[in-house]
């Protein structure tokens, strides 16, 4: 499975819904682009969920940036941000285990992986997009 997109400049993401930590690497960015980190958490907030049939599961988003960027500008570098995951109540997905959750792709990423986290559904979680977010976030000021 491969958790890298693009060529000149590349994002990969990392993490599952109920690791430590979920975010994304950007790398090919040049030295001196500001980043806005009040428009990461912006838009990071826009996906959270809300509403009767979203999860009740609550998480703050916080992020960190742990790399790539130097009073408030990119440095040229990678840049990782990781946003830790606070809420992981795996044992409450222990009733699922085996079974694909309806509106989930569970169902289709056991078929194509071979493979599946329960816990919350892993790398197939909504909570996945939080990297490609945070990296939007940061391409849309480029």
């Amino acid at each position: 499975m491969k958790n890298t997109i693009g060529s000149n400049v590349s994002v990969t993401l990392f993490g599952e819904s109920h690791g430590t930590a979920i975010g994304a690497v950007i790398d090919g960015l040049a030295p001196g682009i500001e980043v806005d980190t009040d428009f990461l958490d912006f838009q990071l907030s826009l996906r959270r969920p809300f509403g009767k049939i979203s999860t009740s599961r609550q998480e703050a988003d916080k992020f960190e940036i742990l790399s790539g960027v130097f009073n408030g500008k990119t440095t040229g570098t990678p840049i990782c941000i990781a946003i830790p995951n606070e809420n992981t109540q795996s044992k409450d997905y222990s009733k699922t285990y085996g079974k694909a959750r309806p509106g989930h792709a569970d169902y289709c990423f056991d078929e194509k992986y071979g493979f599946r986290d329960y816990r919350g559904g892993g790398r197939s979680s909504g909570r996945e997009t939080m990297g490609r977010v945070a990296a939007g976030a940061i391409a849309a000021k480029v």
